[in-house]
């Protein structure tokens, strides 16, 4: 324990900074900060170190990164959530501010700053340039298959499910979003199709087995191509599936009657948008289809994302408005002929995938350990609590190339 770490002087100038607060807060000396709503949340720091993590990074970073780590601890995820949209801190004065910042440190203590936590990610390099945003893809995606279909379909699909039209498993609805997908491309046996950010390869297998076609899937995630290519050819689809591991970028002289991106676009940027979409026109001829299928922030105030979300779970994902894909879309020569909206199935979605992997959690902590852990528990909430809130929505975008 540190030296001359003392907690009191913090919990004096917390209560006269929060007068109201729904939430109590327990030291690691037994000093309790209590809530003045019956019911609330319990913050429990485990040691001086959650609060030098917050000295050393102030604000959402810090309090993510001494979560992360386990030095502080949250009795309801779900409350947290509901936490961190409606409660609002009063206003504070320099003078306030000042206290605060002294009574923390003194309760700290004498002790060196804390590790950065290994799962953290500080992404270096031109953003959203090739080799940066590989480094931000196998952050998230190459932990591990086998943690992934711990809470995933056993499609391995990593997307919005569809359950609006009916369905009432996960299974099912992913099962209708795939087979959606296809009906809007209007698939037909034998044309080629690419699936930019194939994931584990469900869409590709899903028209190849279903609709004749000859499917292309994409992906710079090495773990997500490994599994997809044995998928193939447990499926005896080899003659009618390839798996690439490769970037949109390197695509160029081929051509292909449709296109499907799903749950890709997310990751390219509002930078790279315009590129993107260029480069996906330019591998069809008039009158070929694409299918854009991604997140998309709903408000222009908002941020693209957060400290915690940047360091921990996408780095350098970039949701954009639908009004700017389609922008995109049409300055490359595609015209929009349906955009559908699906919220309340994403919403759902994670309500699945949260319930899997908290059903699953010691398996999942013994393969990618407890930072991970913590960490997808939060993640998959903060989603699902955005997609209920109207910050993000997730559209299909079906276009042609004029």
């Amino acid at each position: 324990m540190p030296v001359l770490a003392r907690p009191e002087p913090l919990v004096r100038e917390l209560q006269r900074a929060l007068p109201e607060r729904p939430f109590t807060v327990r030291f690691w000396d037994g000093t309790e900060l209590s809530a003045t709503a019956p019911n609330g949340l319990v913050f429990t720091l485990r040691s001086p170190a959650a609060i030098a993590h917050v000295l050393r990074a102030p604000g959402q970073l810090g309090l993510g990164r001494a979560y992360v780590a386990g030095e502080l601890e949250v009795s309801d995820l779900d409350g947290l959530i509901d936490l961190l949209g409606t409660f609002k801190a009063p206003p504070l004065d320099s003078s306030a501010k000042g206290r605060l910042a002294m009574a923390a440190v003194r309760a700290s203590g004498l002790t060196r700053p804390p590790a950065i936590p290994p799962s953290e990610l500080r992404p270096r390099g031109k953003r959203h340039s090739r080799e940066r945003d590989e480094r931000a893809v196998r952050h998230h995606y190459d932990i591990s298959n086998e943690f992934f279909a711990l809470f995933l379909d056993a499609s391995m699909t990593y997307s919005c499910a569809i359950f609006s039209r009916g369905a009432t498993t996960l299974e099912e609805a992913q099962r209708e979003k795939v087979d959606l997908v296809c009906r809007k491309l209007a698939l037909a046996e034998g044309e080629r199709v690419l699936d930019v950010g194939c994931g584990w390869g469900a869409f590709v297998l899903h028209a190849a087995r279903e609709y004749g076609v000859r499917a292309v899937g994409i992906t710079p995630s090495l773990a997500q191509a490994q599994l997809a290519r044995e998928r193939v050819r447990e499926a005896g689809l080899q003659d009618r599936v390839e798996i690439r591991l490769a970037d949109y970028r390197d695509l160029g002289g081929e051509r292909f009657d449709a296109i499907a991106s799903i749950g890709m676009v997310e990751h390219v940027g509002s930078a790279q948008i315009d590129e993107y979409a260029a480069r996906l026109a330019k591998l069809l001829d008039p009158g070929g289809r694409l299918l854009n299928h991604g997140i998309a922030r709903l408000r222009h105030t908002d941020p693209e994302a957060g400290p915690f979300s940047e360091r921990y779970v996408f780095p350098d994902a970039a949701p954009l408005h639908v009004s700017r894909v389609q922008l995109a879309l049409e300055h490359a020569g595609f015209v929009t002929e349906h955009v559908e909206g699906f919220a309340s199935d994403y919403a759902e979605t994670l309500t699945h995938w949260a319930e899997r992997l908290d059903s699953n959690a010691e398996k999942a902590q013994s393969i990618v350990g407890a930072e991970r852990m913590r960490i997808f528990r939060l993640y998959l909430r903060a989603a699902r609590s955005g997609f209920r809130s109207g910050f993000l929505s997730v559209y299909q975008v079906r276009c042609r190339r004029a």
